[in-house]
């Protein structure tokens, strides 16, 4: 049977909200089953109700773990909370306001009861701490969201004062609590109904929009955009970027489409991921199938746009289409990106660095050091760049996975967490700036510097397997060569700051390869990138599977 990537979802495909919603208040979790605990991974706590991962007493165990996590840090400023569009959200954010209200916690919700962007979040929480008075209590946050995934997923993330993701500190506290709240019964969850806690003195609201909107010529060169009249066509992807869209292209006056403002909490109007799934991934030519098709159908038969864009349900990560080049892949886009704005960025701290995961484009690597800027490559997970973004001294930091941010015009911090909105923009500028779309740009990238093939696999393994490898020196692999080169590197700690990347890297002149483990499935993941070709690229995954397999039998 033909695959249905692609293609619009069907009524078989389609979520029973009814269904969803009922889970989330009436299954109790069955804590002996370890899918079924409170888990943070890179992006907070994840699951769907339907499968007893992400149900009620999930959210006010972790809220008041929270709550018990800022009295130990000594955070008392507001916390700001916001939700994305997956059915999943509302109740969740609904449930940690009356934990929060219960605990006498400040909290600040949207002053338009709409959806807040991760980065709107983060946007906001900096902004706050950065204007408040000296000796002023530090604000912090709750993104509730699973980001791109399906509609049955809920997730839940906290981002301290410093406005990024907890790092592993906080987040291995807060869940080792919610775990003994939900073994205890909830006993030790203070709460008060909804109606109440959204009465309560300390919950106010705040206007995420304007805050974010109205800042962005800070970091960005509206003008020129503006000026040159790009034509632009931003897909929220029934996400919650679906009001921010609109009201920059007002605010701001640009020549900007709203290509599809539909929040369906099914997604019925999406396109099947490449497993047939509904997946807001925006990296993702199947999911983006429709965006990309309006691209190349203009009426005039001509592209409808100069640029097209989209963005996951919390619009953290971004998608890219250009006239000449369709979707362009993530990593193709950051070595522009990183190009452009090293160039064109005059108020940056002169010696800032690059940031890239260890599993990002090695192209990038040959452009830090063409523009004469150190790479700095760390771990997967956005918050290994927080320190350089709040600094300056890391303007840029960019995963493989679409997801990046980058500093305000004048050095500053602009968010210390993905942003698909900021990065979307950017392909704009960069059109109205050079003249050129960024396709054509990465174009000349290669031309220069070679144009590298990247693909990422999954391979079967044990969850004793899967430890053998997170758990990897260098010592344990003996060969010496890998696709016909000389193997220069064995790593498994990040070179960039010495954290260890839960796996192994294995570098050659030409090409390299890491694996990791999955947290969520019995494989473990083969990125890989050869600048040699496609043939040699097959060479590189069929070596590196079997060494990894070697290693952790």
């Amino acid at each position: 049977m033909a695959s249905r990537a692609g293609t619009v979802a069907l009524p078989q495909d389609l979520v029973d909200i009814t269904a969803l919603l009922d889970a989330y208040f009436d299954v109790t979790p069955d804590l002996g089953d370890p899918a079924q605990r409170v888990a943070f991974g890179t992006s907070g706590h994840r699951g769907s109700s339907l499968k007893a991962s992400f149900n009620e007493a999930h959210i006010l165990a972790i809220t008041q773990a929270i709550v018990e996590y800022r009295g130990r840090q000594g955070i008392t400023g507001p916390l700001f909370i916001g939700r994305d569009t997956h059915a999943l959200s509302e109740p969740a954010q609904n449930s940690a306001l009356e934990v929060l209200a219960a605990n006498g916690v400040t909290v600040l919700v949207d002053a338009r009861h709409g959806y807040t962007p991760t980065p709107a979040l983060s946007h906001a929480i900096l902004k706050y701490n950065r204007e408040a008075a000296p000796g002023t209590p530090q604000a912090d946050g709750i993104v509730v969201t699973p980001s791109h995934n399906p509609p049955a997923d809920g997730g839940f993330k906290y981002n301290p004062p410093h406005g990024g993701p907890a790092d592993t500190d906080a987040t291995g506290w807060i869940a080792e609590r919610a775990n003994q709240l939900l073994e205890n019964g909830l006993r030790g969850v203070k709460r008060i109904p909804l109606n109440d806690a959204l009465a309560a003195d300390t919950t106010g609201k705040f206007d995420f929009l304007s805050s974010y909107v109205d800042d962005l010529p800070s970091v960005l060169d509206l003008d020129a955009i503006r000026n040159a009249g790009v034509r632009i066509g931003a897909d929220p992807m029934g996400g919650a970027s679906v009001d921010y869209w609109g009201e920059i292209g007002e605010r701001h006056q640009l020549n900007l489409t709203v290509v599809n403002p539909t929040v369906d909490p099914q997604w019925a109007f999406m396109t099947l991921d490449w497993d047939e799934k509904i997946r807001m991934d925006c990296s993702s030519p199947s999911a983006m199938a429709s965006l990309i098709k309006r691209m190349s159908a203009g009426a005039s038969g001509g592209s409808a746009y100069d640029v097209a864009t989209g963005n996951d349900a919390d619009a953290d990560r971004h998608g890219i289409v250009t006239p000449d080049g369709g979707l362009m892949n993530p990593n193709h886009y950051l070595a522009v990106a990183i190009d452009y704005l090293y160039r064109n960025r005059s108020g940056w701290n002169p010696g800032s660095v690059v940031g890239k995961t260890l599993v990002s484009s090695s192209i990038i690597d040959r452009v830090a050091a063409g523009l004469g800027r150190k790479l700095v490559e760390v771990p997967v997970g956005f918050k290994w760049f927080v320190p350089g973004l709040l600094s300056g001294e890391g303007a840029f930091g960019g995963e493989e996975s679409a997801g990046a941010s980058f500093n305000k015009r004048d050095g500053s911090v602009w968010t210390t967490d993905k942003d698909g909105i900021l990065l979307a923009l950017l392909a704009s500028e960069i059109t109205a700036v050079t003249g050129s779309s960024p396709s054509q740009l990465y174009k000349g990238l290669t031309d220069q510097f070679g144009a590298p093939v990247y693909a990422r696999i999954d391979a079967a393994a044990t969850r004793e397997q899967k430890s053998k490898l997170g758990k990897l020196s260098a010592a344990d692999v003996t060969a010496t060569s890998l696709a016909g080169e000389d193997i220069t590197a064995k790593l498994t700690e990040a070179p960039g700051n010495g954290a260890s990347i839960g796996g192994l890297k294995v570098v050659t002149e030409n090409a390299w390869f890491a694996a990791r483990p999955s947290g969520t499935e019995d494989v473990y993941k083969i990125y890989a990138e050869s600048f040699k070709g496609a043939d040699h690229l097959k060479q590189v995954q069929d070596e590196a599977k079997a060494l990894v397999d070697g290693v952790i039998a």
